[in-house]
């Protein structure tokens, strides 16, 4: 089976919803044993229980990535370490002026110490074993201007670079990473956010926010799952440090 993940152990930060749910079920479909670590855990408790009908292949760990002495703990008890997706994050909408100083602190303690706290765990057992792969969630922010983003972007852009460095950094330990950068996914987050922010007008609005994307429409969190499979496959065994927007062509088509 081409892009097997047959018994690799995988971690998955906020792997119970959205994206990250749409990675485990794609990742146990293909023959892994994922480990998801939540901060917030009942989701992922209910979707461990839904795949591991024929074996356990997923087991969830209640973990805050900012805390980096808890992921370490969580991450030793795992005895091997061949996929790390850091897709756990924040967001935060504002421009400079009405980004405040706590709301920065907080973006970063998630998504750009969080992500730093996951691969420095990982990266020892990754080395002893001359193999892995990281794959961590960016975001077309990080690569073009957004209205409104600039402490998601900003945090972003801190994940790509770290991406690349670490590609650098390991290439001769047998490590590749990558990162995935995302447009407008239809998530659960993506939902919410219409129904606080436009009640009554959730179809006009969502209508509004898909047509951004040249294709017409927001990516569906399979279509991440999917490309995160193949990157962390031995069909992509040749590449790393490299950024892969999955933008409906955002990003090129935009200008």
């Amino acid at each position: 089976m081409k892009f097997s993940l047959k018994n690799k152990i995988a971690i998955v930060t906020g792997g119970g919803s959205g994206i990250g749910k749409a990675i485990t079920e794609a990742f146990v479909e293909q023959g892994a044993i994922v480990h998801i670590l939540e901060i917030n855990p009942e989701a992922a408790e209910k979707l461990a229980s839904e795949l591991n009908t024929e074996r356990e292949a997923v087991t969830v760990h209640t973990c805050d990535i900012t805390d980096g002495e808890k992921v370490a703990t969580v991450i030793q008890k795992i005895p091997k370490v061949d996929i790390l997706i850091n897709n756990a994050g924040i967001a935060h909408i504002g421009n400079l002026e009405n980004t405040a100083g706590e709301d920065l602190d907080r973006l970063y303690q998630v998504n750009i110490k969080g992500t730093y706290n996951c691969m420095h765990a990982c990266i020892a057992k990754m080395k002893k074993n001359r193999n892995g792969v990281i794959i961590n969630m960016a975001s077309i922010a990080a690569s073009v201007g957004i209205s409104d983003r600039f402490a998601y972007s900003m945090t972003k852009g801190a994940v790509l670079t770290m991406t690349y460095s670490v590609a650098k950094d390991y290439v001769q330990e047998g490590i590749r990473c990558n990162s995935i950068s995302p447009a407008r996914i239809h998530t659960p987050f993506v939902d919410g956010f219409l129904s606080k922010n436009y009640p009554g007008q959730e179809k006009e609005m969502f209508g509004k926010l898909s047509a951004t994307q040249p294709i017409g429409r927001m990516g569906e969190p399979e279509e991440v799952a999917n490309l995160a499979v193949y990157l962390c496959s031995d069909e992509a065994s040749f590449i790393t440090g490299t950024d892969f927007p999955i933008d409906g062509g955002f990003i090129k088509l935009n200008g």
